[in-house]
């Protein structure tokens, strides 16, 4: 089982990010046969990354980290549905991981679908694209009735934030089984926010010691 405590593995995924930023791979070779070879006889990740399915965003690169260390679940936007929670659920018990992010980005494709579906009459098109804008509409659809409306690209920056921080709430609150982990056993759910443009990860929600 992994051994590591939340904060301990936040603090392990911010110095991966670090040296990804800096261009510097961590040392010795993250994906070697040894490697490989040894993870056929256990699997023990230390943080759970929910994060979105875009390309730009893998999130063993920007963290640096190697095979088996990351429980990746990837869907457009970063979204939180019953099989993501399930997945969240299945890692945190199985494998005893203490961390869970909810990683956005910038120039999120899935907001901007959002802000088209919302500007135009007919929605979102095919339903199962209309199933992932309708789980960031209300955020965003909130957001469109403050002064950001007139502020394009502050409100693509403050919709990101807005919907990982519903995704990290959706998972505090909306599963038995993880309410209970986070009241007993010290599993820490936090949202993120990674740059396209710079490479950084900012963790700006649910972080221990951060108002």
């Amino acid at each position: 089982m992994n051994k590591l405590t939340g904060p301990e593995a936040l603090d392990r995924l911010r110095e991966g990010n670090e040296r990804f930023v800096a261009d510097l791979r961590g040392a010795g070779d993250l994906s070697s046969l040894n490697r490989r070879h040894t993870l056929t006889k256990r699997k023990w990740p230390f943080a759970i990354i929910l994060g979105c399915s875009d390309a730009r965003v893998p999130a063993e690169i920007v963290f640096d980290q190697g095979l088996g260390d990351l429980f990746v679940i990837r869907v457009a936007g970063n979204i939180v549905a019953p099989s993501q929670i399930g997945s969240v659920e299945f890692a945190a018990e199985r494998f005893g991981v203490r961390l869970v992010v909810v990683l956005g980005h910038t120039q999120c494709g899935a907001i901007e679908a959002t802000l088209e579906a919302l500007a135009r009459p007919g929605g979102a098109g095919s339903p199962n694209l209309a199933s992932i804008v309708d789980r960031v509409r209300p955020v965003v659809a909130e957001l469109l009735e403050t002064p950001l409306a007139e502020d394009p690209h502050a409100l693509r920056h403050h919709a990101v934030r807005a919907n990982v921080r519903a995704a990290a709430d959706h998972l505090r609150h909306g599963s038995k089984v993880l309410e209970e982990l986070i009241l007993e056993d010290g599993l820490l759910v936090v949202g993120a926010e990674y740059s396209v443009e710079t490479g950084e990860v900012v963790f700006f929600d649910g972080v221990p010691g951060r108002a």
